[in-house]
Formats: structure tokens, C-alpha cells, sequence
């Protein structure tokens, strides 16, 4: 089954690197930074992402039916499966 990501994104990333930071992002780049502390580099961001990915990776999540079906998965898979 596809794996679903719950932490994985820019948005966890960044409030990681920088908690209660303001900001905007567009073109890959932000395009508006409202912290005092210095805007995180996008290298720095996908490092953090790829351990995100690689945590979530790791951990044998179970969803229920209900769940899946909430995210438009079940019937993926069982079109896959009747395939």
C-alpha cells in the first residue's frame, strides 16, 4: 500500500528548524521571513525533510478502512487489487 505522510511536508520542516517562525514560500524559495533568526537555506529544509520521510519510513503505521477511505486510498488499492 502507498505509505501516507503525516510529518513529511515544508511546513513541519521549517517549524523544526525554526518554531513560530512567520513565513511565506513560493517558487521553492520564501518569499517572506519574519523571524529574527536567519531563514533557514531550502538545503537545510530538505535535509530535514528526508529525515522526516525516513522516520515515518521506519514506523509500521496501521491505518483502519474508515481512515483510508477518508483519505481516497481504499479504493485504490482495491482497483489495484482486482487488477
Amino acid at each position: 500500500m502507498e505509505k501516507i505522510y503525516q510529518l513529511y511536508g515544508i511546513d513541519t520542516a521549517v517549524h523544526l528548524l525554526r518554531p513560530g517562525a512567520t513565513w511565506e514560500i513560493s517558487n521553492m524559495g520564501f518569499s517572506k521571513w519574519d523571524d529574527p533568526r536567519p531563514c533557514p537555506t531550502m538545503e537545510e529544509v530538505k535535509e530535514c525533510m528526508e529525515k522526516l520521510k525516513q522516520l515515518e519510513d521506519s514506523i509500521d503505521t496501521q491505518w483502519r478502512d474508515d481512515q483510508l477511505k477518508e483519505f481516497g486510498i481504499q479504493e485504490k488499492v482495491l482497483s489495484e487489487q482486482l487488477k
